[in-house]
């Protein structure tokens, strides 16, 4: 377009071509869009080598609006087309292209069905999507005379999948997006059903383009390079807010503020852009080595930190146990780190309260600690990461088993949630996660001290510092209720007020066993400190 229609007000809508590896997602690519930027279909080095996409391909092509989109205040829709990597062992660059869209193309071979990556993908996109369009790709491989027939059935098959899912009954749009091979596109002729798969698209503009207003500026930036004169460019698209051309903005994980020389949407100068744009933000004096992907916001509005409380899911196509202390791939935005997690729920709170950073920084108990987490339970869990991570408090993260073998048919995403209280403490003195796992200890009356108090043993052992424990409830077998003392001697015996007294007739055989309840905290100021009931 030219720089002299920048005023035309332009609606962006990111639509994620996702699916197995050699489906023909970079071939719908090509053949769906008009504009390339540089940082489009497969051109990096090695995917021209190894002939398949290994980086997020960005395109797009320009719609005007009609029918019923009349109603928006936009003068035409922009697609920015995201060309997603297939194989198995780039699925953390799916995961990362996966935030930014709106709507996703879940691209199948109609001649080999859901593949294992066509599975993971269609997990992605429930995590990530609200919209999805089914692409029945190369159907010019099947004979003209049986192709309806085998399109059904394979529509049929994979509409009892898709069911199971949140999008439902969406729709599947069959498609050659290079006839005959790349090789043999001028025989065979033009891509066939781009204009029903652009429809459809259209029809789900309106819905896409429901995004959250205002807010602190916010790009996910995923490309970066210098140009020579200028200064350097980082491309990527607005999560949330809009900037303006000299407005400062910061890199916040290297701690910079720059100031924005010039705006641009695919090559054209802008003054100005907001959610969901495509952009090229320029600035200067900044070395374009220092920075891959990632956020660049609003200064002093993203932090950075080494743990975080979370909500947690399970991801029910995962097949693996959910085990605390367990080590997981944590995805958030462009950025992959190892972290450690514990899980813990929070019974006694609703999960509005439970959810939001107020309830950490009130001190809240959320619940005792999950070995396991489950798809049917309200569970969080506390996130301790190797590196220090940066993003947005309430962004979504998912969790993954990377390391499980990639050529088995199984999903690796394990669980998924939303960050809801970053610190940037140590997680073993964060003051505000006070989660506790309950405890039982048992122990015997060794012998009757007076009417009133008894001394117990076998509960402790002789260098437990049994201040912790002292004014703890007790119950003997029998009901009984006592009070720990403290201590008695130095061999790990401790003193027992009972209630209502005691007579040695009355602890004779199982009277005379003392039981203690108490919870654990796992963390902030009072774990191990201070046990409580």
């Amino acid at each position: 377009m030219d720089v002299h229609c920048e005023n035309v007000r332009t609606l962006n809508v990111n639509v994620g071509i996702m699916g197995h590896v050699d489906c023909g997602k970079t071939s719908l690519a090509r053949a769906i869009s008009t504009h390339f930027s540089t940082a489009s279909l497969d051109k990096h080095p090695q995917s021209i080598e190894r002939g398949i996409t290994i980086d997020l391909g960005f395109s797009s092509f320009m719609a005007p609006v009609e029918g019923s989109l009349f109603t928006l205040p936009y003068d035409q829709i922009q697609f920015t087309i995201v060309d997603c990597p297939g194989h198995a062992s780039l699925i953390r660059t799916v995961l990362g292209g996966a935030h930014i869209i709106d709507i996703m193309l879940l691209v199948i071979d109609v001649n080999k069905g859901i593949q294992t990556q066509t599975a993971e993908c269609l997990v992605v996109g429930e995590l990530t999507a609200n919209n999805l369009i089914v692409v029945l790709n190369k159907i010019d491989v099947i004979p003209s005379k049986l192709r309806e027939v085998v399109v059904s059935n394979m529509q049929k098959r994979l509409s009892k999948a898709i069911k199971t899912t949140r999008f439902g009954d969406c729709k599947m749009v069959p498609v050659a997006a290079c006839p005959g091979g790349a090789d043999k596109m001028d025989v065979y002729g033009s891509p066939l059903g781009i204009d029903i798969l652009v429809a459809n698209l259209m029809a789900l503009v309106s819905s896409a383009q429901k995004r959250l207003q205002g807010g602190d500026f916010l790009l996910a930036a995923d490309h970066c390079f210098p140009v020579k004169g200028h200064g350097t460019v980082l491309t990527g698209t607005v999560l949330k807010g809009q900037c303006r051309v000299g407005d400062i903005v910061e890199l916040p994980h290297l701690k910079l503020q720059k100031k924005v020389r010039s705006l641009q949407v695919f090559k054209r100068p802008v003054q100005t852009c907001a959610v969901g744009d495509r952009v090229g933000m320029c600035i200067t004096q900044f070395d374009s080595k220092l920075f891959e992907r990632g956020i660049v916001a609003a200064p002093g509005t993203v932090p950075s930190f080494i743990a975080a409380v979370v909500s947690a899911e399970k991801i029910r196509f995962f097949k693996g146990i959910v085990h605390s202390k367990m080590r997981y791939h944590v995805t958030v935005g462009y950025t992959t780190v190892m972290a450690t997690a514990v899980f813990f729920k929070a019974p006694c709170h609703p999960a509005s309260l439970a959810t939001s950073a107020k309830s950490c920084e009130e001190g809240i108990l959320f619940g005792s600690q999950d070995d396991i987490i489950t798809s049917t339970c309200s569970t969080w869990a506390l996130l301790r990461f190797d590196r220090p991570v940066t993003c947005p408090a309430g962004s979504k993260y998912v969790a993954s088993r990377f390391d499980a073998d990639i050529h088995k048919n199984s999903c690796r995403l394990a669980f998924h949630g939303r960050i809801i209280h970053p610190s940037v403490e140590d997680p073993a003195s964060v003051k505000h996660i006070k989660v506790f796992t309950m405890k039982k200890r048992f122990g015997s009356v060794d012998r009757v001290h007076d009417v009133k108090t008894v001394i117990g043993k076998g509960m402790f052992k002789k260098e437990t510092d049994m201040t912790i424990f002292q004014g703890l409830r007790v119950f003997t077998s029998r009901g009984e209720i006592g009070t720990i003392a403290g201590a008695f001697g130095k061999s790990g015996k401790f003193k027992v007020c009972l209630k209502d007294g005691v007579s040695p007739s009355d602890l004779k055989g199982n009277a005379s066993r003392l039981i203690l309840n108490y919870k654990h905290f796992l963390f902030g100021k009072e774990a191990g400190k201070q046990m409580k009931q």
